[in-house]
């Protein structure tokens, strides 16, 4: 038995490795690494890799990282420009040095380093799209660069988001990968939760693994990921612990319309489950008694209650 779980725009990662995944062709590490290059490599999605929307400035700058549940090893990448795939840059952080995170022209060095494959990140499409939004903040005579990043909560395509991928296989190995272009039309150098291990993304194969897409800032302040697994650990089921983690966040002094958040959560037996602050939102997950990723809604949690 094998399973995975990612955000609902991880659907056909998991349908690109899963078969090789299964037939143990590719070990926990290896699925949930290429399962991201399918996002990664999709300029539509413009939340993550190629295609994803520019800084305030107009640059592509991409957060990863990658954690083995096993060994509790990480490596995560945080401003990396220029860069294909940084889940695997994230990776190599983990297997060829002695450190978790590397960021900006540090992590970017690293890269060309290892012989990372090197890419123009931004498309025509995302370049229309920082374009308009700051068109849009010219005309209303907002041009300090300070107002315009709090102007920009939420950019003009609507396009905050990441993609999380967790993996499980039949002897109990585990492992995670989080991957974004981060806050759209964010400041230059901003890192969010995704590449820090306990706040987006953790794995520990002797509980479960969870990951978050949102408002980093929410996860950061709460280390939200690695709370999500505590509350596995003290035996909540995997929609429990999302919900409840989520919960946490009603202690935070942040405005309505950044107080987004969701998770998605495996546990080491293969039960897993996802919340949500916002209706409608769907997670992917697949195991070996379905053809093909199953699209299946989060459980929505209310942040308008007491904490």
């Amino acid at each position: 038995m094998a399973w995975m779980v990612a955000s609902a725009n991880g659907a056909a990662g998991i349908d690109a490795v899963f078969e090789r995944f299964c037939a143990g062709e590719l070990d926990v590490l290896d699925a949930v690494e290429r399962a991201a290059w399918v996002v990664e490599d999709d300029p539509e999605d413009h939340s993550v890799g190629a295609g994803g929307v520019p800084n305030l400035f107009g640059a592509v700058e991409l957060d990863a990282s990658i954690m083995d549940g096993v060994t509790l090893r990480a490596g995560a990448v945080a401003g990396l420009r220029g860069f294909r795939h940084p889940i695997s840059v994230a990776r190599a952080v983990m297997e060829r040095t002695p450190h978790v995170l590397l960021v900006g022209e540090g992590a970017a060095t690293f890269a060309r380093v290892i012989g990372a494959e090197p890419a123009v990140l931004e498309t025509q499409a995302s370049l229309q799209a920082w374009q308009r939004a700051i068109a849009s903040l010219e005309a209303q005579e907002l041009r300090d660069p300070l107002t315009m990043v709090r102007a920009l909560t939420h950019d003009p395509e609507r396009a905050v988001g990441t993609v999380n991928f967790l993996a499980l296989d039949d002897e109990g190995r585990m492992a995670s990968a989080v991957s974004t272009s981060g806050w759209a039309l964010k400041w230059p150098g901003r890192a969010g939760d995704s590449p820090v291990i306990g706040a987006g993304n953790y794995c520990d194969a002797t509980v479960g693994a969870a990951a978050c897409t949102g408002f980093g800032e929410l996860s950061l302040r709460t280390q939200l990921a690695a709370r999500c697994v505590d509350l596995l650990a003290a035996g909540a089921d995997p929609s429990e612990a999302a919900s409840r983690a989520i919960g946490l966040l009603r202690r935070l002094d942040a405005p309505s319309s950044e107080r987004i958040m969701h998770i998605v959560v495996l546990r080491a037996d293969g039960q897993h489950g996802a919340a949500s602050t916002r209706a409608g939102t769907r997670y992917a997950w697949r195991d070996t008694s379905v053809p093909r990723a199953v699209l299946a809604p989060r459980v929505v949690v209310a942040l308008d209650g007491p904490a």
